[in-house]
């Protein structure tokens, strides 16, 4: 994500008020949303709306994934530890000082979240469901395998999309961390 647009949507602003705040042209924030380069006047004025030093808003390709990449790989404890997929990228994300990491491991944590609620109310209705069908497979088993393969396929996707991008390929539209 590009910073003048992650800082313009923490602070709650459009473009449109971004640009009139700074005294910017509409076209001027999108072209930089979509990568032209920031300096000077602009720079300035769109750092003094966003309340944030210059430097926080030039190019990110200053940006150092290796906190997110450990993140994304700390998600593997929960194959051997339950709960583990959450508990140690939520302490690693909690203890991260760079914005643009922990935005990356609130994503991680938050897709965690789901894929483990959604195991554990699996994991709940499977003995019913087993009971109804009369069904002598071990249902559970499945849905735990299931479960492991998915965590691991997540985990090396978004590792090689972080190594190639640092972005996640796979990750909530909306994070509620």
């Amino acid at each position: 994500m590009n910073k003048v647009k992650y800082w313009r949507e923490k602070n709650n602003l459009t473009q449109d008020e971004l640009a009139e705040k700074s005294g910017v042209s509409l076209r001027t924030i999108q072209r930089i949303e979509s990568g032209s380069t920031l300096k000077g006047f602009t720079l300035n004025s769109i750092a003094k709306v966003l309340e944030v030093n210059p430097e926080n808003l030039l190019s990110e390709e200053t940006i150092n994934i290796e906190r997110a990449k450990l993140i994304n790989s700390s998600v593997l404890l929960g194959l051997i530890i339950p709960f583990g997929g959450i508990i140690f990228p939520f302490i690693l994300t909690s203890k991260t000082k760079d914005i643009y990491n922990k935005q990356i491991g609130k994503s991680i944590v938050g897709m965690q979240i789901i894929i483990t609620t959604l195991l554990s109310i699996f994991l709940i209705i499977c003995p019913f469901f087993q009971k109804e069908y009369l069904i002598r497979k071990p249902l559970f088993i499945y849905g735990i395998i299931l479960f492991l393969v998915i965590k691991l396929l997540i985990v090396i996707i978004n590792g090689m999309s972080l190594n190639k991008t640092n972005k996640l390929k796979i990750c909530l539209k909306t994070n509620f961390l």
